[in-house]
């Protein structure tokens, strides 16, 4: 985080992933964070997901930094078949009804990486 609270736009996404990962855990990421996945990994059933640095396009909100439903559908499926999805991103589009019938929480960030949501 630079001095105004925000992501250093320096940070690669491996490493942010493998942060999110543990705050959102509590364990440490299990395996290398994929550079062209914003799947993290499952834990305890749930599948945790970043979207950072463009990590499906570019960095407008139709380049997947942004939750809109364009981008729901384009991320990878949950691993474990339906089950719960944590999402990290810039921003949210969706309503919280369409939040809830895809099985997504949503967590804005910088705001949601000051403390543990486990």
């Amino acid at each position: 985080m630079d001095a105004h609270g925000n992501i250093n736009g320096d940070v690669p996404f491996a490493d942010l992933a493998r942060y999110v990962y543990l705050l959102e855990t509590g364990v440490p990421i299990p395996k290398r964070p994929r550079k062209d996945s914003p799947l993290l990994g499952v834990h305890g059933g749930r599948a945790i997901y970043l979207l950072y640095n463009g990590i499906l396009g570019d960095k407008r909100p139709a380049g997947g930094n942004v939750l809109t439903n364009a981008v729901l559908a384009q991320l990878p499926t949950h691993p474990d078949g339906p089950g719960p999805r944590g999402i990290y991103g810039e921003a949210c589009r969706l309503g919280e009804t369409t939040l809830k019938r895809a099985g997504v929480t949503f967590r804005q960030i910088p705001y949601s990486l000051r403390e543990s949501q486990a």
